[in-house]
């Protein structure tokens, strides 16, 4: 069981239809979003998160491992986000880079900002591999942080986070723009590296052994 915003569950459900669609018909991810938005600032972040990732995913990549896009508009009216990551599937999932591109409109507190998504980008990643309060029987065993899985500062991934700078532009607010995103680029790459779709979180060890095996 997982308390959360909502925002959170639905942009991983709608961005890991978008990626199984893409795959489907053979069109690379980011170019399927592309070809099918008309919004510029949509456009404008995920053109922007393949340049920033683009000398990152020209490194040849091992055996179990893979990229992974998110993107979406907080609540359809907020502030904009694209998130790359690559991980590592040995077992267990490891994100080792993490990369946002935010609009927010004019970024009164552009360090403030950039802050606001690693920390959204970060606590999604822990809620998508690793959290969540156990239940047995009719109670719960998560009694404590103790017993409650939370990613580690050992296992925090190298992050990188820009800005779409708008002059002048309303402001949108930072809130939990990179959260969604991030999960779903985390749901997508786990695809792409092991060629299944996990659909339930967290993706744990069991999780994906569950779905190889379905």
């Amino acid at each position: 069981a997982l308390r959360s915003l909502g925002a959170y569950n639905n942009v991983i459900a709608i961005e890991s239809l978008m990626d199984d669609i893409a795959h489907d018909i053979g069109v690379a991810p980011l170019d399927f979003r592309l070809q099918h938005l008309t919004d510029q600032r949509s456009r404008d972040v995920l053109e922007r998160i393949e340049v920033e990732t683009r000398e990152a995913r020209e490194v040849p990549l091992p055996e179990g491992a893979g990229w992974g896009l998110g993107f979406a508009r907080y609540k359809g009216t907020g502030g904009y986000c694209a998130v790359m990551v690559c991980l590592e599937v040995d077992g267990d999932v490891r994100v080792t880079h993490a990369f946002a591109v935010a609009d927010v409109g004019e970024a009164v507190s552009p360090d403030g900002v950039k802050n606001q998504v690693e920390g959204g980008m970060l606590q999604s990643i822990s809620w998508t591999l690793k959290e969540a309060v156990k239940v047995n029987g009719s109670s719960t065993t998560s009694e404590s942080w103790t017993d409650y899985p939370i990613l580690k500062f050992s296992e925090v991934p190298r992050v990188s986070v820009e800005l779409v700078e708008r002059p002048g532009a309303f402001p949108l607010g930072a809130g939990e723009v990179s959260q969604g995103p991030a999960g779903a680029a985390v749901c997508n790459a786990v695809r792409a590296a092991l060629g299944i779709r996990v659909r339930n979180l967290p993706i744990t060890r069991g999780a994906i052994i569950a779905e190889a095996i379905a």
